[in-house]
C-alpha cells in the first residue's frame, strides 16, 4: 500500500497555523494534482475557503471536541476522502500525546510536524502559559517564529525551545513572510579568551550553543561549576559526567545536562560531589552522543561548595 503522508501543524490559536497551510497548498503548489484532507481542529481568524480548496482536490474536516479526534474517526475520514495527503491543524489548547500515541488509518504517515509562534506573544506565554505552550513544541520537526522584527530576542525564544527539544529546526519570519537569517545575540562570556569562563547563570547557554556547535570549541578550555554524576555501576573507568540539573519547562521537567569528561582518575571524584572545574575540549567522537560532540578533558578539578541555587536555566 503506497503511504499517505500526514503532515501535523501545532501552536496556539492565531499563531499562523491556517495562513502556513494555505500558502503550503497553494503558493508552494503542494496541493497539486492529489487528494487534500484538512482536518481543522480549531476556528481562527482565518478560515479555508472551501471553494477554493475544491480547485485542488481539496477536502475539509472539521473537528470540534477533542474527545471526537478518535482512532475511528479519522479511519471513517479515511474511507470518506480517500485522501493521497492529510494536512492537521491541532487544537493548541489540546494536550499533544494523546494524537502522537493514536494508530493512524493504514497507510498513514506522521512524516513531518511544525508549531507555528507568535513572536509577538510567545515572551507573554512563556511567563504566564510555559507548560501549556511548550506542550505544543516538545515532538516537533520545525518551529517557525512568525511576526518578527528587530526587536524579537531570537536568542531567548531559540534557547527555550532547544532546553527542551534539541532536534528541532527553528525558523524565524518576518511580517512581510522573509526569513530572517540574521545573527543571534552575541554570547554572554568571551570565546576567544584564554579559559571561557562559564557562570552558573551561563551554564545553560554555553551547554546548548557547545551542543549545537562542538566544533568551535575544539581546543579552548572552559572553567565551570559543576555537579558529577558518576555512578560506578553505569560509568565506564575513566569517565564522570560533570553537569547540572536544568528546569526545561517546569519544575517536573528538570533534568541532568552534562558532557563527557575523560579522566585517568576518574574513580577518585565522589559521585554527586561539587566542583570547579577546568578542562580543554576536545570535538570527537563518543558513543553517549552517537556521533561527534564535545568531549572535556581535565586540566584542573578543585572541590566547590554547593551552590545557592542547584538548578541553572535556560532564560
Amino acid at each position: 500500500m503506497e503511504e499517505i503522508p500526514v503532515y501535523l501543524f501545532t501552536g496556539f490559536m492565531d499563531s499562523g497555523k491556517t495562513t502556513l497551510i494555505n500558502e503550503t497548498l497553494y503558493e508552494n503548489g503542494f496541493g497539486k494534482d492529489a487528494r487534500n484532507l484538512i482536518i481543522c481542529c480549531e476556528d481562527g481568524e482565518e478560515e479555508y475557503d472551501e471553494v477554493k480548496l475544491h480547485t485542488i482536490m481539496g477536502s475539509l474536516a472539521m473537528i470540534e471536541e477533542q474527545e471526537e479526534l478518535t482512532e475511528e474517526k479519522l479511519n471513517e475520514l479515511n474511507e470518506k476522502y480517500h485522501p493521497d495527503q492529510v494536512f492537521i491543524e491541532y487544537n493548541g489548547t489540546w494536550e499533544v500525546g494523546p494524537l502522537q500515541e493514536m494508530k493512524m488509518p493504514k497507510g498513514w504517515v506522521v512524516v513531518q510536524s511544525l508549531a507555528t509562534v507568535d513572536a509577538e506573544t510567545f515572551e507573554m506565554y512563556l511567563t504566564n502559559m510555559r507548560a501549556m505552550i511548550m506542550e505544543q513544541l516538545f515532538a516537533v520537526d520545525v518551529v517557525i517564529f512568525n511576526r518578527c522584527d528587530d526587536d524579537t530576542p531570537k536568542g531567548k525564544f531559540r534557547r527555550a525551545v532547544k532546553a527542551l527539544n534539541r532536534r528541532a529546526q527553528i525558523v524565524y519570519e518576518r511580517r512581510d513572510g522573509t526569513i530572517d537569517d540574521g545573527e543571534m545575540e552575541e554570547l554572554p562570556f568571551d570565546l576567544n579568551a584564554q579559559v571561557i569562563e562559564v557562570s552558573d547563570e551561563d551554564y545553560g547557554i554555553w551547554y546548548l550553543d557547545a551542543m549545537d556547535h562542538p566544533k568551535k570549541y575544539d581546543g579552548k578550555k572552559v572553567h565551570f561549576l559543576a555537579l558529577v554524576y558518576r555512578p560506578e555501576q553505569k560509568m565506564k573507568r575513566g569517565v564522570f559526567v560533570p553537569g547540572r540539573f536544568a528546569m526545561t519547562c517546569c519544575e517536573a521537567d528538570i533534568q541532568f545536562i552534562g558532557f563527557k569528561c575523560k579522566y585517568a582518575k576518574a574513580d577518585e571524584v565522589p559521585h554527586r560531589s561539587w566542583i570547579e572545574l577546568t578542562a580543554e575540549v576536545k570535538y570527537e567522537f563518543a558513543r553517549e552522543y552517537h556521533g561527534k560532540g564535545p568531549v572535556l578533558y581535565p586540566v584542573s578539578i578543585k572541590p566547590a561548595q554547593k551552590p545557592e541555587d542547584e538548578l541553572v536555566y535556560f532564560s
